[in-house]
Formats: structure tokens, C-alpha cells, sequence
């Protein structure tokens, strides 16, 4: 059974029949993907400026390689709008490629030397050159095949009114900054209770192309010549392959409170790492990251979800997040699906509603170094092993079947989506419920698995991959952006540029004294 905080503050709310102020969640996504030749190779070619200019556009970006897309679409609280205005962006986009295409999917297209994968270069003021250092930093530290994964990212908040609300239910002890942050960081530690859920139900990344390993040797079994996989796996895009932070097996952070998270990471970018110290920082004028520590920013820390607030006066990530509190949680967790031309399906974001407010509400205590043990290890047999009929997750300490606590997770979900579907009006958080539920006792109709089978009829990874980008390029182009669209898109892409221009035109002092500024 679910235990809610607060006297069954759950119920009082969907009782209190004010259920209608979710209309107010604010929601977005974040999509990366990869650009590719026509023969299936990384695409070796500059972010093409018909884009716009990367480091000042606020919709087409690149991530960590400069062949790696990154849209974002802007906060709505229209449920709608996120996935129709990042179809846009895609057709926007698919129109600029040329005869380049999307990649589609998670784990990469066949790579070769690491030096044939070129870091995003983002120009010449000193916030372009921060980026472009902070990444070949990462490059040095990690292996620039790391580099090329590519995955979606759910930013959710809830609204002003549900707060006040949610107060009067719960009367808080604490200033309203810190009850709001303290709410939020009690969804972030039950979601790490329970986020293995998310790569059983919308994992996609279950093989690989050989080349992505680079020699390194795995688990891994070959499907076919130059395809290797997990008969069982979900999402290899979150496991040991994926990207990772070899310092951060021994990086204590902690989410029992927004003092202890941004305490953790404002000490790991000062704590010297002996392993990055070898590697050094600069080589005379070239610089090869931004600093020898554990961290070279916060946001080189990896978790499958993170607190965020948006700076208003530009301070780190941390500072902002001590200043004024959090603003909303960025969910890291999902796979691409690439089934569907934009690598998100509807049922995502929906799902998510549910299983975060239901995080929010359910009893939130401190995670013990234990519990985090057993967390690490769910998510791990989960990404390798999700789809093993015997399956089985640690529950304090106990072995236990994982299909019947997905069931009861479902279950603990329903008044959700019952309070939603009030809000929203219709079935539509019941529907995807219901449907969602068959894939915890038919693992076939899974992602992971149906991105198997494909790829088995395609004869290959890269094939099956291929297939799907030339297939979602003509979807895109065969249904074109009405006039309006596309003059905002245009009008866009000047001002990206213009105001990438005027940033170098007026650059002042040093690089190293705007690095050190950074880190005041």
C-alpha cells in the first residue's frame, strides 16, 4: 500500500476538489540526437549555420560532440505544446540538413578513432571557449565515444497555486523556499527509490555497434557480425557502457537536502582528482579542461534526475539552487525510441506526471548509504537484465520478484492519474496507465524488446538505425512548416547569430581571469 506523507495529504488534495490547478505543471524536453552521413557515418561536417549559431540559439543547440543535435523546447504549460513545437523544430531542421541525417536512436552509429570525433566548438568569446574546454575535458576523462550517446530529458514543475495548497494541507515548519525545495528533493529521493521502473518500461537501447566499445571488453553477446547486445537488457545507453564519471564511484552526493547536494558538488569542483592532475590542465596556451578536480562543473555530475533552478543572474548551477530554491527537476532517464521520428513518445511524459507526483506525495526519508547501494544495484540489474522472467530487485535488504512490486508501484499510481485526468478532463492518464501496466507481464511489448526484434529483421544495429533515419527524414520533409512557423524559426536563427557576433565584437578581460570569475 501506498503511505502517504502528511495524514494521507494524497486524498485530502484529490478531495479537496481543486485537482484543476495541474493544468498549471510546467513541462518541457530536452532531445539530442546524432547527425549522420548518408552511409551511416558521424557526421564530420560544423553545426550547419543554417541552424543558427549553437552557443546563443535557445531551441537548436549540440551537446557534447559537435555532430550531437540538442533541442529544446521552451516551458509550456500547455501539455500539448512541448512534442508539437519539437516536431516543428525536427522539421525545421530535417529541411537544413541537407542529405544529412538523424540519427535514430540512443547508442551511436559505427565510430572510429576518437579523434575523428569532433568536440563542439561553439566560437571564440570566452563563454564559447568555456563550453568547448568543459568538453574536451570530458573527452580526456571519459573517451569521446562517450560523447555520442544521445538520450531525452523531462523537465516538470509544478505551479505556485499547488504549493499553496499543498501548504495548507501540510503547514510547514520552514520558510516557503525551503518547504517547496524540500518537497522537491523528497520526489527526487523517492524517484531514485523507484527509477528503475523507467528503463523496464521505456528502455530502447538494448544493443550496440561494436565499434562504440573500442576494444573494451563486456558482457555483451553478438547478434550479428559488428552488432553486439543483451538478450535481456533495456537500456545499455544507462549502464556501465554508458557514460559515466570514473570518479564519481567515490563522489558522495547527497539528495537528503538541497544543503547536502549543493555542499557535495561545490567540494567536489574544488577536491583535486590524482588521475585528471595527470592529465593537466593546460599545455602552454591550450587548454585541456577547466580544472584537475573530481568536477569541472556541477553539471558533470550524471544523476537520472536532478533539482535545477534557472539562474537569473547567471551564478553556477549550485549557487543558484542555495540563492532561490528549486524551480523544477530535469528527468534524465529516457531512452530515444527509434520508432518515432522525434525519439519521444506521448506515453512518456504522461507516465511521468503520474509517477512524479506520486513521488511527491508518498513518504520521502533520508537515503542511507545502504539504501544507495540497493538503489544502484536495482537500476543496474534493470538496464542489463529487465526483461529475465525471474527477475528479482532488492526491498530492504530482500530479495523480491520484480514484477509485483512494478504492479504495486501501478497501483500506488492510479489516484494520480485519476486526479489528472480530473484536472485535464477525459481518460487519458488512465488510459496510459492501463496500457503501460501490460508491459510489466509482456515484457515483448517493451521498447527494448520490439528495437530487438527490429533490429534482428534489419540483419544489423546499423542497418535497423539507418532504415529508421532515412524513414523519419521523409516523414519530416513530406509535411512542411506552415509560413508563420517558419518565419519564427528564420527570424531565430538571424538573431542566434547576431547575437553570437556582438558577444565576440565585445569581449573584455582574459580567458583564464573569466575561468576564475566562474569559480568565485
Amino acid at each position: 500500500m501506498l503511505t502517504f506523507t502528511c495524514c494521507d495529504a494524497a486524498r485530502q488534495f484529490a478531495g479537496s476538489g481543486q485537482a484543476q490547478v495541474l493544468q498549471g505543471i510546467t513541462r518541457g524536453y530536452e532531445r539530442e540526437c546524432l547527425r549522420v552521413d548518408t552511409n551511416g557515418q558521424l557526421a564530420t561536417t560544423p553545426h550547419p549555420l543554417a541552424l543558427g549559431a549553437k552557443l546563443t540559439h535557445p531551441w537548436i543547440t549540440t551537446d557534447y560532440s559537435e555532430a550531437l543535435l540538442e533541442f529544446i523546447t521552451p516551458p509550456s504549460q500547455d501539455s500539448a505544446f512541448p512534442l508539437t513545437f519539437l516536431r516543428e523544430l525536427h522539421r525545421y531542421s530535417a529541411h537544413q540538413l541537407g542529405k544529412e541525417l538523424m540519427w535514430a536512436g540512443s547508442m551511436p552509429c559505427q565510430l572510429g578513432a576518437e579523434a575523428d570525433i569532433p568536440i563542439a566548438d561553439y566560437g571564440h568569446s570566452h563563454s564559447a571557449r568555456f563550453k568547448s574546454v568543459y568538453r574536451e575535458g570530458l573527452g580526456l576523462r571519459y573517451g569521446r565515444h562517450m560523447q555520442t550517446i544521445a538520450g531525452a530529458h523531462y523537465n516538470w514543475s509544478l505551479p505556485q497555486a499547488f504549493w499553496a495548497i499543498l501548504k495548507d494541507l501540510c503547514p510547514p515548519t520552514q520558510p516557503e523556499l525551503d518547504f517547496v525545495s524540500e518537497r522537491y528533493f523528497g520526489l527526487i529521493r523517492n524517484f531514485l527509490r523507484y527509477s528503475w521502473l523507467v528503463p523496464y518500461l521505456f528502455g530502447a537501447s538494448p544493443a550496440l555497434c561494436e565499434s562504440f566499445l573500442q576494444g573494451r571488453k563486456s558482457e555483451l553477446l553478438t547478434l550479428v557480425p559488428g552488432t553486439l547486445y543483451g538478450p535481456d537488457a533495456t537500456s545499455l545507453r544507462m549502464s556501465d557502457l554508458g557514460y559515466q564519471n570514473r570518479a564519481q564511484a567515490n563522489l558522495q552526493v547527497s539528495f537528503n537536502s538541497l544543503a547536502e547536494y549543493t555542499q557535495a558538488l561545490e567540494s567536489a569542483i574544488r577536491t583535486p582528482d590524482p588521475f585528471y592532475e595527470a592529465i593537466g590542465v593546460r599545455d602552454g596556451e591550450r587548454w585541456k579542461q577547466l580544472n584537475a578536480n573530481l568536477l569541472q562543473i556541477e553539471n558533470e555530475f550524471y544523476a537520472g534526475i536532478r533539482p535545477k533552478r534557472v539562474a537569473p543572474h547567471g551564478e553556477r548551477p549550485a549557487k543558484a539552487l542555495q540563492r532561490y530554491g528549486v524551480e523544477y527537476v530535469e528527468v534524465r532517464l529516457f531512452d530515444l525510441n527509434p520508432s518515432i521520428d522525434i525519439g519521444i513518445a506521448p506515453e512518456q511524459g504522461t507516465f511521468a506526471d503520474m509517477f512524479l507526483l506520486m513521488c511527491l506525495f508518498r513518504d520521502s526519508p533520508p537515503i542511507s548509504s545502504r539504501e544507495q547501494a540497493e538503489n544502484d544495484e536495482n537500476k543496474r540489474r534493470v538496464v542489463n537484465h529487465g526483461r529475465a522472467p525471474d527477475l528479482h530487485l532488492l526491498a530492504h535488504n530482500r530479495e523480491q520478484a520484480m514484477r509485483p512490486l512494478a504492479h504495486s508501484l501501478f497501483d500506488d499510481m492510479l489516484p494520480f492519474a485519476e486526479m489528472l485526468d480530473s484536472a485535464y478532463g477525459g481518460t487519458q492518464y488512465a488510459d496510459t496507465l492501463r496500457l503501460l501496466r501490460e508491459r510489466i507481464d509482456h515484457p515483448e511489448l517493451t521498447p527494448s524488446a520490439q528495437v530487438l526484434d527490429g533490429i534482428r529483421q534489419a540483419g544489423g544495429f546499423s542497418s535497423y538505425s539507418m532504415a529508421l533515419a532515412r524513414q523519419h527524414q521523409a516523414q519530416l520533409l513530406a509535411k512542411p512548416l506552415d509560413s508563420d512557423t517558419q518565419a519564427q524559426f528564420d527570424t531565430s536563427v538571424q538573431a542566434s547569430i547576431a547575437r553570437q557576433s556582438q558577444l565576440e565584437a565585445h569581449e573584455q578581460g582574459s580567458f583564464e581571469g573569466f575561468v576564475a570569475q566562474y569559480y568565485a
